[in-house]
């Protein structure tokens, strides 16, 4: 968390107010005058500014119109100069009442959540109970647009703090969406959260009258829940809020709409639907769509659904499902064609040179001494050459690992920062930050300065991050703790000091300090701005936004989880768990959905997907000297920044063996039980993203084996990610098309059946996939399927038991389809689905169990409902692939009653 003495900033300011109570952004570090400061609040309230802060209290930090804030002394509405009228602000504090509640303790009343009062201990709501559900539900004085939620806490941490909770909001009490759902820290520092104010598409904005709190967990597991004091902020101007009340209940009036029409063609109730949609003049789908519908689920011309559906492949319309999709991952051993190849280390460095197709690795620790070879991998090659066995006899750095290094596309020169030095040679004359450049094209060292605190640079660090802007052709640094001199004789402990945010600018060849450290002595100076610096976090740069993102972390014995966002040109930070936090959760599971801070993570990004990549091995401190801990795992994560939301990638947990028994095979890699390796769970390792191939390089680190402490690791991993390609999601819906039809065929003509299943569904399934291949083979149970009722099998003619033969001997499954054919009832929910998921697709039922001989006669004959259901629900699955604004809802109008 960001220190409270930063950020009047993150929490109760206005987003201008943090902006400037450091320096401007123009390098200067001169202070803005009064009048300009205004203005700047103004404009960035006015536009919304993503900013994580929020209004107060206190009217002085109110925010203005964008007109008002060009000119402060103009009335927008006359023109006129006015001093004692208040400016129109798109957020600001709105007023609301206590509407329910599910219980209160005597003396705790729902009301006092109204007075902010943080050293009265008395002054909070709280729950008679913590058995769920506890609620306390808000009415507004009128319909507003909610975009922020304060949280006030007492003076102090307290059990009864709510750990977790959810926050629900609607324009009727017993109608209400998920707006956020979070969690508060147990300090005293109170919090503000982003609400969600717009509908699902992002279309409208969604009106509030009611909001509901559900407290979830509280920091004491057996306390009840309290809230101390809540502020809501927003808009509820009639002027503001008419206009969007209007938009949003227009686009509820064509939901319900579309809702009706989506059910009315499921129920077959065509006249009324060709109705409904004449009088309203409301699409139910794009014409598209519609037209798959009719010759699928109408005509049932499947072929000719088939070839509509490789259509919309090609015209790229399932491409947003397939982004939507998570990665699939594999790893690859690095099996070079070098003799002579870097050794076992940890605390190494890596940078990647995309352009021309090369790796840099220098330093780390072996388990006895630090090195100080420069190492290049080629990828197009696979080789590894040795560029320098000794840097420091070349004028290069001395040995050392936990230092950092960059890459400079433009100069083509490598940036080194940082060591650990251990403490018995921590004396003044040798504990010097020294900053070094190698020239990837001469083929040189050379030591920029040997000092980089008598520059303005930050003293000599270690565990800390560096990152390069190439445009601006600026290297930032954050983090890591300091490294200081020791007295030989000191025994007690001292105060570790971290080091700040801090600027290196290649072309002048000048430093600056951006950010000082919370602790810092000038952090409580109002015009410096200070982070809560820390050791083992991740920090990537986006080259488009403009933004460093920081990850993560551990300070002291705490465990730092924010995902914090910094913009380089304004100065501007951003809390992202806190923006979108509910976005980190998974639906039904309080834990957090987001990789573990600790000191394993490595981070990398790719500006051109939005996407930052994190790696998580070791995760626990109990798990650093012993790897057969239960925990020891790997897990690879991808946030998106265009939809703020988390993915694991996936997740190997590694058996642990006993040390005697350990080989250089199953130190190397982890088994996932498939005959695959992927690497066993490590911490000093590296990795890298070469963004032109979009694959991630692993190398070395230390395996934690407790009984081997010295032990290093010299594997080199690749880690290749792909979305699902287009020619998989043919596959995959020609899959289902087919099936359908042939269990149509099985009913119709059991011969013609068992010919298709062998020459069309064969086609279409991937042989290699045990599920698909289990899956296919099931399919042939179908045609001893009893569709008449009765115990006499229909499938008896010698020729379709002769066929029956020959599928059995040409797919190995002859046992199988025996079994299968034996268990009888098993083999009931072969068909596409079952009764119980048309129902919940709103596809009724009602109509598709007539008696068995008339449903046998139509069976041969005609389309029976039976099937024109399955059909619609196949349907439905279709759709699903497609854009949501061509397609049917996807809700059902049968979801909203409940009988």
């Amino acid at each position: 968390m960001l220190d409270n003495r930063l950020i009047g900033p993150l929490i109760g300011y206005a987003p201008g107010d943090q902006l400037l109570r450091g320096c401007c952004g123009c390098g200067t570090g001169k202070h803005r005058s009064a009048d300009k400061k205004e203005r700047i609040v103004g404009i960035e309230l006015a536009m919304s500014s993503s900013s994580t802060s929020s209004p107060t209290d206190n009217s002085s930090h109110g925010s203005v119109a964008l007109s008002s804030a060009l000119n402060p002394s103009l009335n927008p509405v006359s023109g006129t100069n006015t001093s004692s009228q208040k400016p129109f602000s798109l957020s600001e504090r709105l007023n609301f009442e206590i509407y329910r509640y599910s219980s209160y303790s005597p003396n705790y009343l729902p009301e006092n959540v109204l007075v902010d009062c943080p050293n009265d201990q008395t002054s909070r709501w709280s729950a008679y109970t913590n058995s769920p559900p506890q609620f306390l539900t808000l009415k507004l004085r009128r319909p507003a647009i909610v975009k922020k939620i304060k949280f006030g806490k007492f003076e102090k941490s307290h059990v009864c703090n709510i750990k977790k909770f959810r926050v629900y909001g609607g324009l009727e009490d017993e109608h209400m969406v998920l707006l956020l759902e979070g969690g508060l820290k147990n300090d005293n520092v109170p919090e503000v959260f982003n609400l969600r104010c717009l509908t699902e598409d992002g279309a409208e904005n969604l009106p509030i009258l009611y909001l509901k709190i559900v407290p979830l967990l509280s920091w004491g597991p057996s306390f009840n829940f309290s809230i101390w004091y809540v502020e809501l902020h927003g808009q509820d101007d009639p002027m503001y809020t008419s206009a969007r009340m209007k938009n949003y209940n227009s686009l509820r009036e064509v939901e319900i709409i579309k809702l009706c029409l989506k059910h009315f063609r499921q129920q077959g109730y065509l006249s009324a639907f060709g109705a409904l949609q004449e009088q309203t003049n409301v699409q139910l789908e794009h014409p598209l769509i519609s037209e798959l519908h009719k010759c699928l689920v109408l005509q049932g011309d499947f072929e000719k659904a088939e070839r509509f559906i490789v259509e919309c492949i090609d015209e790229g319309l399932m491409d947003e499902y397939l982004h939507k999709q998570d990665y699939k991952h594999s790893w690859h051993m690095k099996l070079t064609e070098s003799d002579l190849k870097p050794g076992n280390r940890g605390g190494h460095q890596l940078v990647v040179d995309a352009k021309r197709r090369l790796i840099y690795l220098y330093g780390g620790w072996d388990g006895y001494q630090d090195l100080s070879d420069l190492w290049v991998f080629n990828i197009e090659d696979d080789q590894w050459t040795l560029l320098c066995e000794r840097s420091e006899l070349s004028n290069g750095p001395t040995p050392r690992s936990c230092h950092k290094m960059v890459f400079d596309p433009i100069s083509e020169n490598v940036f080194m920062l940082g060591r650990y030095l251990d403490n018995s040679i921590r004396t003044s004359d040798y504990i010097k930050s020294d900053f070094y450049l190698y020239d990837t094209r001469a083929g040189n060292w050379m030591q920029i300065c040997d000092d980089t605190s008598q520059v303005g640079g930050p003293q000599l660090v270690y565990d800390h991050q560096m990152c390069m802007d190439t445009d601006k052709r600026t290297i930032y640094v954050f983090g890591g703790k300091i490294l200081t001199p020791r007295s030989v004789n000191a025994t007690a402990a001292i105060e570790p000091e971290y080091s700040g945010l801090f600027s290196y600018h290649i072309a002048t060849n000048t430093w600056a300090q951006i950010l000082v450290d919370c602790h810092h002595a000038s952090a409580s100076l109002a015009d410096v701005m200070s982070i809560k610096s820390r050791i083992t976090h991740c920090m990537v740069f986006h080259n488009k936004h403009r933004k460093l993102y920081i990850y993560g972390g551990q300070r002291g014995k705490e465990d730092l989880d924010e995902f914090l966002s910094y913009d380089v040109d304004t100065q501007a930070i951003s809390v992202l768990n806190k923006e979108h936090p509910h976005h980190g959760t998974t639906a039904g599971n309080e834990a957090k959905f987001e990789p573990s801070s600790g000191y394993t993570l490595r981070a990398t990004i790719d500006c051109e997907r939005d996407e930052i990549y994190i790696f998580s091995s070791l995760s626990k401190v109990k798990d650093r000297r012993d790897i057969q801990h239960i925990d020891a795992s790997n897990s690879f994560w991808v946030y998106s920044l265009r939809s703020h939301k988390w993915s694991r990638i996936y997740y190997c947990r590694h058996s642990g063996q006993d040390a005697n028994s350990i080989n250089s095979m199953n130190i190397l890699g982890a088994s996932k039980g498939d005959g695959t390796l992927e690497p066993c769970p490590r911490y000093a390792h590296q990795l890298v993203y070469d963004d032109v191939t979009s694959t991630h390089y692993l190398f070395g680190g230390n395996p934690g084996i407790c009984q081997q402490q010295q032990l290093r690791l010299d594997d080199f991993w690749l880690l290749c990610l792909e979305k699902p390609k287009r020619e998989e999601i043919l596959k995959h819906c020609r899959f289902l098309v087919r099936k359908l039809r042939y269990e149509e065929m099985t009913r119709q003509d059991p011969l013609k059946a068992m010919q298709y299943l062998r020459h069309h569904i064969a086609d279409v399934i991937d042989h290699s996939d045990a599920e698909q291949l289990n899956n296919f083979h099931k399919l042939a149970s179908l045609l001893f399927k009893n569709h008449d009722g009765n115990f006499e099998r229909e499938c008896t003619t010698p020729a379709l038991c002769a066929d029956a033969d020959d599928l059995e001997t040409d797919s190995d499954v002859s046992a199988k389809i025996k079994e299968e054919v034996a268990d009888g009832p098993a083999s009931e929910n072969n068909s596409l689905e079952s009764n119980e998921s048309m129902i919940s697709s709103g596809i009724s039922d009602n109509v598709s169990s007539p008696s068995s001989s008339s449903c046998t006669k139509r069976a041969r004959t005609d389309c029976t409902p039976e099937l024109k259901n399955k059909r619609a629900f196949l349907f439905n699955k279709l759709v699903q692939l497609m854009p949501p604004s061509m397609v049917q809802p996807e809700r059902n109008l049968s979801d909203f009653v409940v009988m």
